[in-house]
């Protein structure tokens, strides 16, 4: 039945709003009576919510690339921290800055996150089917996935969140209801600004938090959407929201930090770390992050290469630099991190990346929310095999080192250097060229969208 359901949704019924013109045209009137079953009853938009699941941790989005694009994106081709060696050309022009307005990697994340916010604001205006008891986790559940896609989006395709220009600033189009046959050809959104589109992250994930439940299995609960949360707050500067976000995900202790990093990967189920991960296994689901970040003797395509500056960066003895591996075949390094090409989990979320958040937000506010900043520093380098750090030893540099190497090619790190105003080699972290170009195809079918500047 789930498989049914998501075929209709995502072949007949479910198609982006922006992007999809040419396959409603060859929609036959039967998919207006299909959509109506699959929207009839509690297990169907159920089953829904879970092809929803399988949207947004899919191998375009959550399953490697969103992840992929912002280490590349983050990767200098001058000092050669890390190497793109891959044939394919859309990623190369990501890693290079050179992106075309028709790079494909560009089209998929638009096509793809608007396909799954879709899916979502389908869920949202059918929640009266779902069965009165479960609607607030389904909900819930919703509002977590669209407002983690549109973060994904706005960060892709927009200038970094800035207080005093964002509300100018565009952003992506803001779509909170569903697409339909009948409203399609007319709905002709343009881009909301930046400022808007937070206000939309914040309002679904703040709600989202309310409404789930402590314990949902791996699927999202309150913490996951806390941790969620105090990302989109460190991403805006706001401090004491991020680190009140961190330490509601901290304090309970669900989630606890594993005694060994190396366990911390290559998972086939999630460990007490994980607050959040990408469900992989050897029948459904694509782990992109092996794909392309493992090497060749282990049946990935070795396409990113880590070179020299990066493992420079590591202290004698952190056992996160021993985590590196070279492909006997190659000769290359790569990142232990994502090693299994099978079935292994993608970690999203872990709580190391809380105690980070939480240290360093309380270090910025002279404040010790949940503990002092120098003992949340030091829970992340004494588990590496690092000594300690005194308090008077800790600077913010030194917080955002150890946050850089415990979280690298993790999918944060073009987000980190454009919130704290770093540099990518030459280029000043409000570069044109560190933003996504609104794709070709969409610019054409839609007059409405305005393209970034430098493209």
């Amino acid at each position: 039945m789930i498989k049914n359901i998501k075929y209709i949704v995502f072949m007949l019924v479910f198609c982006s709003l922006l992007a999809c013109e040419s396959q409603f045209e060859d929609i036959k009137p039967t998919a207006g009576i299909e959509e109506k079953i699959a929207l009839s009853s509690d297990k169907n938009i159920k089953s829904l919510l879970v092809g929803a699941y399988d949207a947004f941790t899919g191998s375009r989005l959550l399953g490697g690339y969103y992840q992929l694009h912002a280490e590349l994106l983050a990767g200098d081709p001058v000092a050669r921290d890390i190497r793109w060696r891959g044939t394919f050309a859309d990623p190369g022009e990501v890693f290079t800055k050179t992106m075309l307005v028709t790079n494909g990697d560009a089209s998929a994340a638009w096509l793809n996150s608007y396909n799954a916010i879709n899916v979502v604001n389908t869920i949202l205006a059918n929640l009266s089917t779902v069965n009165e008891q479960e609607r607030a986790t389904v909900e819930g559940e919703a509002l977590f996935i669209r407002g983690s896609i549109y973060f994904e989006l706005v960060r892709l395709f927009g200038k970094q969140y800035n207080v005093n220009t964002s509300q100018n600033d565009l952003g992506v189009p803001l779509v909170t209801t569903p697409a339909s046959l009948a409203n399609f050809v007319e709905a002709k959104p343009n881009r909301a600004s930046v400022a808007a589109i937070y206000t939309q992250i914040l309002a679904d994930l703040t709600k989202a938090e309310e409404l789930l439940p402590t314990s949902n299995g791996f699927y999202a609960n309150k913490f996951v959407a806390a941790a969620m949360l105090s990302r989109v707050y460190l991403q805006r500067s706001e401090f004491a929201a991020a680190r009140d976000a961190a330490n509601r995900v901290i304090r309970p202790g669900s989630y606890t930090l594993l005694v060994d990093y190396a366990f911390c990967f290559n998972n086939i189920k999630n460990t007490v770390e994980d607050i959040f991960a990408a469900q992989i296994t050897v029948q459904d689901g694509v782990n992109n992050m092996s794909t392309f970040f493992g090497g060749r003797n282990i049946g990935g395509r070795g396409d990113v290469q880590v070179l020299a500056p990066h493992l420079n960066l590591y202290e004698t003895g952190d056992a996160r630099r021993a985590f590196f591996y070279t492909d006997p075949g190659t000769g290359r390094i790569h990142t232990g991190k994502w090693k299994d090409v099978v079935a292994a989990n993608i970690n999203i979320i872990r709580l190391a990346e809380m105690y980070l958040t939480r240290a360093e937000c309380n270090f910025r506010l002279n404040t010790s929310v949940g503990a002092p900043p120098v003992e949340d520093i030091n829970r992340i380098r004494t588990r590496a095999g690092l000594r300690a750090l005194a308090t008077a030893d800790l600077t913010l540099d030194r917080i955002l080192r150890e946050r850089q190497l415990e979280l690298a090619f993790e999918g944060q790190r073009i987000h980190d250097i454009k919130r704290t105003g770093g540099r990518v080699g030459s280029r000043n972290f409000s570069d044109p060229k560190l933003i996504f170009p609104i794709p070709d195809r969409e610019i054409k079918s839609n007059a409405n969208l305005t393209q970034n500047e430098g493209y």
